[in-house]
């Protein structure tokens, strides 16, 4: 049987420089390379991806709570360069050089925005939650979600007070009655499903603000720019993936030169727990040539 999730080898916090706690999980070897996970909504450290791949090629995977989730203190206000100066701190503190770095689901804009300030050496999205706000996507987003950007762009307050009222058991129904059957036959695997619950547990256990915040953020226009993102990008999709992104990231790709855009058939959300080996692969080959 496929092992598509499992404990954590370490776990931790570190003390940022003013003073903040940034938690974070680790897989893998300890002298291997490091991958780091940004993970996607409302998740903690806890639900990693890959538990044999990690060790097999020689990764250290390191999955960090954004502020206020999991552990992680709470920075009200932050934005998406203040998360990856927490990040080039946290990488001075536990060692890991310019790792590469993963964007899952809403965890993509922030590992876009690792990239753009250069605390990245490689990148994959995997599933990312696309730039919804873009202009090119205006006329195609469904009207419930049309509606939901409308409202961070006119009143970012209050979609961010709307989106405090969230708790974990809607966001895990949220995430089941939207999923295709290939996603459901991961999700619904019992070992994921019990480790996805306490990653959503964990990340909502300082109340819902920093998934408000993580989600105003996602969903606004990103202040960073895609086409100044130099490091090699790796771009994945499921082809039956309805949820992330409008056009499977072929914009998203086309807005970073260079990057590769992958749309895998018969996969959907779930990509990063089905094609794990692939993406680390694929991630390992383009970091050392960034390097």
């Amino acid at each position: 049987m496929t092992r598509y999730v499992d404990a954590p080898a370490r776990l931790g916090e570190s003390a940022l420089p003013d003073g903040r706690l940034l938690g974070w999980a680790e897989w893998g070897p300890l002298d291997g390379v490091p991958v780091l996970l940004c993970p996607g909504a409302a998740t903690s450290r806890w639900l990693g991806f890959g538990t044999d791949a990690v060790e097999a090629l020689g990764v250290r995977l390191v999955s960090v709570d954004r502020p206020g989730l999991g552990v992680s203190t709470p920075a009200p206000g932050r934005t998406f360069a203040d998360f990856a100066r927490d990040i080039r701190d946290m990488c001075v503190l536990r060692e890991l050089g310019r790792p590469a770095v993963i964007g899952n689901s809403q965890g993509a804009p922030f590992a876009l925005a690792c990239a753009a300030e250069g605390a990245a050496s490689a990148l994959a999205v995997v599933s990312g939650a696309d730039e919804v706000a873009a202009p090119e996507f205006a006329s195609v987003l469904e009207a419930d979600l049309r509606t939901l950007v409308e409202r961070v762009a006119c009143d970012p307050t209050g979609a961010e007070e709307f989106f405090a009222g969230f708790t974990a058991e809607a966001m895990g129904d949220m995430v089941m009655n939207r999923s295709p059957e290939c996603d459901l036959a991961v999700y619904q695997d019992p070992a994921f499903a019990a480790g996805y619950r306490r990653a959503l547990d964990e990340g909502f256990a300082q109340g819902a603000a920093g998934y408000a915040r993580d989600t105003v953020l996602a969903m606004g226009r990103w202040p960073f720019a895609l086409d100044g993102i130099t490091v090699p990008v790796d771009v994945w999709y499921g082809e039956q993936d309805t949820g992330h992104s409008p056009d499977n990231g072929a914009l998203l790709a086309a807005r970073m030169p260079g990057a590769h855009r992958h749309v895998v058939p018969g996969a959907g959300g779930a990509l990063l727990w089905t094609h794990a080996e692939s993406i680390l692969a694929a991630l390992l080959a383009k970091a050392g040539a960034g390097r």
